[in-house]
């Protein structure tokens, strides 16, 4: 269960500013990944998540948030500066189980071969007509599949892209649009999943957030945005519902698929665009770092994550963190929550006049910064006493979370 908004003119002072939280199972590790431009040879083939089809001749560049055990993507943007980020919907149209392709290879392939957002339009809606959607989707529900909603932006443009089925329809935005879990384009309906109340209200909250900017906008407010927990002292195991912006998991039942496990910010100018990933779970726990789809794009060291802990993964070194967090949340996030807040501020102030040679190294710098801070953080807050400890239901939750994972948060 998802959130994507997007805010364009005059909202933002002049750039298209996207977010995205991608919510799945807490141990569904998520890559971050660039992959460069290719030419392809004619007649080639391309194996997605669960078919293959015909390759293009030309791909673009690619940066990618997606589920470890998928060829699709959460979210991600190429190199003309298309951003996409998908969401799961439900409708009355039966999901197709069988073998085709899942809402994530849609958007990958989409960024892949469109350069403006409105191509990207036609190419989904075009592999939809040959290819259909749906399959697997789930990762250890292997019976979960869905429809799925899109926002897709670029520097100049906006589109929400809906579909069912083959089935679609798709608005070009106007001002400010967000996402969730359930078809926006029309407001009648006779039937709808148990879970559209929630999702309606997260989707409000995030009009409601982007409204209160108004022109302002910017890369530290979307960030805050997918931080959002609503208003009030927030304790993870005190609510039922999937009605958080950041969501954080807490029970088989009604918030197992529900953990943010990535997180992406967009910056779309015409003349540059600027990206801020997590590469982790829980944007509220972790750390935004700057990106550009130019030359080098991200350092080598991140790892590639699997289903369990793996010290040398970006994704699973931050969990330790996360989930140390988890065990008191209000009062161990109080204990870096102000130094993460500067060093953000401080990578975003040097972003704004980063000459074009030097932004891989601040990009590189900012990994590494993030890796250090990482660990001294979980080691501040391994050391900090547990003042209010979660109800037992979650925390019995999460230790089984920990055991299938393989980690051990005070080793």
């Amino acid at each position: 269960m998802c959130d994507t908004f997007v805010a364009l003119p005059p909202h933002t002072g002049g750039a298209v500013v996207f977010g995205k939280n991608s919510d799945r199972e807490p141990n569904e590790a998520q890559a971050l990944a660039y992959h460069p431009p290719a030419r392809h040879p004619a007649g080639a083939r391309l194996r997605c998540t669960h078919i293959e089809i015909d390759q293009v001749r030309d791909t673009l560049g690619v940066l990618l948030c997606r589920p470890f055990w998928m060829w699709g993507a959460e979210m991600g943007a190429n190199q003309c500066g298309v951003v996409i980020g998908n969401e799961a919907v439900f409708t009355r149209m039966p999901a197709v189980r069988q073998k085709v392709l899942t809402g994530m290879d849609l958007l990958r392939l989409a960024l892949e071969r469109a350069a403006t957002a409105e191509q990207a339009v036609e190419t989904i809606t075009a592999l939809l007509h040959d290819y259909g959607q749906g399959g697997r989707c789930g990762y250890r529900d292997r019976r979960f599949t869905y429809h799925s909603s899109f926002i897709i932006a670029d520097p100049a443009d906006a589109w929400v892209l809906e579909t069912a089925g083959p089935l679609w329809a798709a608005r070009r935005v106007v001002g400010r649009a967000a996402i969730s879990n359930h078809l926006s384009i029309g407001a009648e309906f006779d039937r709808a999943h148990p879970e559209l109340l929630d999702t309606a209200r997260r989707r409000r909250r995030s009009l409601a957030l982007l409204d209160q900017r108004q022109s302002r906008v910017d890369a530290a407010v979307a960030m805050a945005l997918l931080r959002d927990h609503g208003p009030g002292t927030y304790r993870p195991d005190a609510h039922l519902r999937l009605d958080r912006i950041c969501a954080h998991s807490a029970n088989p039942l009604t918030r197992h698929a529900a953990q943010t496990t990535g997180s992406l910010v967009a910056v779309l100018h015409p003349d540059e665009q600027q990206y801020w990933v997590t590469g982790t779970a829980a944007p509220c726990t972790g750390l935004f770092k700057p990106v550009w789809l130019e030359g080098d794009v991200l350092p080598s060291d991140l790892g590639t994550p699997g289903p369990r802990y793996d010290a040398e993964s970006l994704w699973w070194r931050h969990e330790r963190l996360h989930r140390l967090v988890l065990e008191d949340y209000p009062h161990r996030l109080g204990v870096y929550g102000r130094d993460r807040d500067q060093l953000e501020a401080g990578w975003r102030e040097v972003a704004r006049n980063t000459p074009v040679q030097e932004r891989f190294n601040l990009t590189k710098n900012a990994f590494a910064q993030a890796r250090q801070a990482t660990e001294a953080w979980a080691q501040q807050v391994a050391d900090t006493p547990a003042t209010r400890r979660p109800s037992w239901p979650y925390r019995i939750y999460w230790r089984r979370q920990n055991r299938q994972a393989g980690i051990d948060l005070h080793r």
